[in-house]
């Protein structure tokens, strides 16, 4: 992550700047200021450039003289419009304008501290950069910005504000790094591996292996796992930041590292794609992180079944039948829907080990979800209209908005096996709510939602102020549910 300081509004006399500003409003005293030492320069490029500071534009400025190599008007669209969501998204904005600048700066003269905060949480993830893999890139093709300085008018306020974002930020690039990372790396044992890295935040740790997991009746997860010769684990993670015994707050990720679809063999075209089919449980790692690192008031436990589903003389077949950890037994019709028998095993060991307050699930679950929603939404399941409700919110101020989708007995009966308690696809129709309602069999009564991210997991493209690859859904969007709860 690109360090993040806080400094007193004031024009920088070298380096980069960017300059946010309102379609309607005055400019900013910091803006009056910075044109004024270039002598009109910035207002004659606006000008000439018919530069109005509509939502996340630009208009770049160079050598505008004063010192400064490089100033970047960046619009903030209407005053009354601008979210915590718009300052994130304009902070990653100005942030990548400025990456070949060993030296920048982002003035927030036109917004309060809070805004400000949420700026500086924009700019360290639209810096995001994953490369730890490159070994043939030029030197001056490498972004040189390491440090950057935000200008605020309150630097205490701010910075208090930012004490309980910047553990949010370091849990998105958590997730986005895992995610990112290759299935020939990221095996379900090296996953569990730097999930036990949480332990320094005071996150407490425990590895389940494949003989504790058959000892616990795992025969769906287990399927599932059967065909690869990485052995698969669940990792339990708990943060007690209540300061009580009262019952935990769940969250639960499918973390298949790499799904080739097993015997129900994917396309070749994108199936490298399939390594980001953990990211549910990259994203439970990274909210945990989160959590811990802002000392949330509040007791959580997240866990993630991890597994690789292989093809091999091993592999699951289809017709198979499983007897999950619930007791209920599953006809495998298709190996390619193996997410939800990962899930089956591990929302029950929740619900009964635990008896949560709620659960929450994520996972990159099906590609219908896709088909209905598109890559602006995830999909939301509930049995219960009051999460359904705190999460719809959660999602809308944080910009990982959810669209909720029916669920019912109609949709059940899709699953009715003639051999077995249910079957584990029901076919094309309703593809992503018969996988929900297959999951809503193993969490009783416990209010629960289901959060299919198939579709907002990965960006093929860059969107605005966040780069292409890893998105990290769902850190954000939690890490706000959480708050609603804590004491």
């Amino acid at each position: 992550m690109t360090e993040i300081s806080f400094s007193n509004l004031a024009l920088p006399s070298d380096g980069a700047l960017a300059l946010p500003e309102f379609t309607d409003s005055d400019r900013s005293t910091l803006f009056k200021a910075a044109d004024d030492a270039t002598n009109g320069a910035l207002s004659r490029a606006a000008e000439a450039a018919s530069f109005t500071f509509r939502k996340g534009a630009t208009c770049v400025v160079l050598a505008p003289g004063a010192g400064l190599d490089r100033v970047v008007l960046v619009g903030l669209g209407p005053k009354a419009d601008v979210t915590e969501t718009v300052a994130e998204q304009v902070g990653g904005v100005a942030a990548q304008a400025m990456t070949m600048h060993t030296k920048a700066a982002i003035s927030t003269a036109a917004l309060d501290g809070v805004l400000a905060a949420h700026l500086a949480l924009g700019a360290s993830l639209g810096l995001y950069r994953f490369d730890r893999y490159r070994t043939t890139e030029k030197k001056e093709e490498l972004p040189k910005l390491t440090a950057l300085s935000v200008l605020v008018a309150d630097v205490a306020g701010t910075k208090t504000v930012w004490a309980s974002l910047e553990p949010v930020a370091k849990g998105v690039t958590l997730t986005r790094d895992l995610v990112t990372e290759p299935a020939n790396v990221l095996t379900p044992a090296e996953f569990a591996n730097r999930a036990e890295k949480l332990r320094d935040l005071g996150v407490e740790i425990e590895v389940f292996d494949r003989d504790a997991m058959e000892k616990l009746g795992f025969g769906a997860l287990l399927g599932v796992a059967q065909g690869s010769v990485n052995a698969p684990r669940m990792v339990v993670m708990r943060w007690n930041g209540a300061g009580d015994e009262s019952a935990p707050l769940a969250f639960v990720g499918k973390g298949v590292t790499f799904d080739s679809g097993g015997i129900s063999i994917k396309p070749a075209a994108g199936m490298e794609d399939m390594k980001w089919d953990m990211a549910g449980a990259g994203v439970v790692t990274g909210l945990m992180a989160a959590l811990a690192g802002r000392k949330a008031k509040v007791n959580a436990v997240g866990l993630i079944g991890v597994v690789e589903n292989m093809v091999s003389g091993t592999a699951q077949r289809p017709g198979d039948v499983v007897k999950s950890a619930s007791g209920q037994t599953i006809e495998v019709l298709n190996t390619d829907a193996e997410g939800r028998l990962v899930l089956a095993d591990v929302l029950w060991y929740a619900r009964d080990r635990f008896a949560p307050r709620l659960m929450v699930d994520l996972a990159t679950l099906t590609g219908a979800i896709i088909v209905g929603l598109g890559h602006e939404n995830a999909g939301l399941f509930s049995n219960d209209d009051t999460l359904a409700a705190d999460l719809t919110k959660a999602g809308a101020i944080t910009g990982e908005t959810l669209w909720r989708m029916p669920m019912g007995e109609a949709y059940d009966k899709l699953l009715r096996s003639d051999i077995a308690d249910m079957k584990n696809i029901g076919g094309r129709p309703g593809g992503s709510i018969t996988a929900a309602q297959f999951l809503k069999r193993f969490v009783g009564e416990t209010p629960w939602a289901h959060l299919d991210i198939a579709g907002v997991a990965w960006a093929a493209k860059p969107k605005t102020g966040a780069p292409k690859g890893s998105t990290g859904f769902g850190v954000r969007l939690l890490d706000r549910f959480v708050r609603q709860h804590e004491g």
